[in-house]
């Protein structure tokens, strides 16, 4: 009996996320200066697009930094473990290095390119270590393609990502940096 009743609980939740997937078709980012908007591509990476969707329904994303940008490359985001701002406009300096409680997701790679504007999940040295971070490209980086999954696209607001501030050194990490004010999915 309970065996049933826990298979019938993970049935519930797999037709939930996959229903939220289909729904929920947006990410969008409120920032200081407006509002960026994500096209999620649940047909290409459904666990990865469920993850961030549930993540952002919960609030996690906001307050988040974005915690590491290179100029002509990434802006990197999502820390809801180490990467929410201070009172006093900083970041840990563990950014980067947390995830949620939501656990890994395995890689799902495509044969869609790293474009500037591309949506990609972040992850440790393993193609399966992806948890809750991201980023958003900021020039073509096809050096990524097949190492990273890509999740979504910027469909309007690039302006805004453009003007994210940049980090400084090979690293990129960025002190006092912006940081996303609310982040909310959408049908719309």
């Amino acid at each position: 009996m309970f065996r049933m009743i826990i298979a019938t609980m993970a049935l519930v939740f797999s037709l939930t996320l996959e229903a939220n997937a289909v729904d929920d078709k947006y990410l969008l980012i409120e920032l200081d200066n407006g509002t960026v908007k994500i096209e999620m591509l649940p047909d290409v990476a459904p666990k990865h697009v469920a993850q961030i969707t549930t993540l952002a329904k919960r609030g996690a994303y906001d307050g988040v930094a974005f915690h590491r940008v290179i100029d002509g490359f990434m802006a990197q985001t999502g820390d809801v473990e180490h990467g929410k701002i201070g009172d006093d406009g900083s970041v840990s300096s563990r950014a980067g290095t947390g995830g949620s409680d939501l656990g890994n997701i395995e890689a799902e790679f495509s044969s869609l390119p790293f474009d500037r504007g591309m949506v990609g999940m972040a992850r440790a040295q393993s193609p399966n270590s992806a948890n809750s971070q991201w980023f958003i490209m900021l020039e073509d980086g096809h050096f990524l393609n097949n190492q990273y999954t890509v999740w979504g696209r910027v469909i309007e607001g690039m302006e805004l990502v453009d003007n994210i501030k940049r980090g400084s050194g090979s690293s990129g990490s960025v002190s006092e940096p912006d940081h996303m004010l609310k982040v909310t999915v959408s049908a719309d």
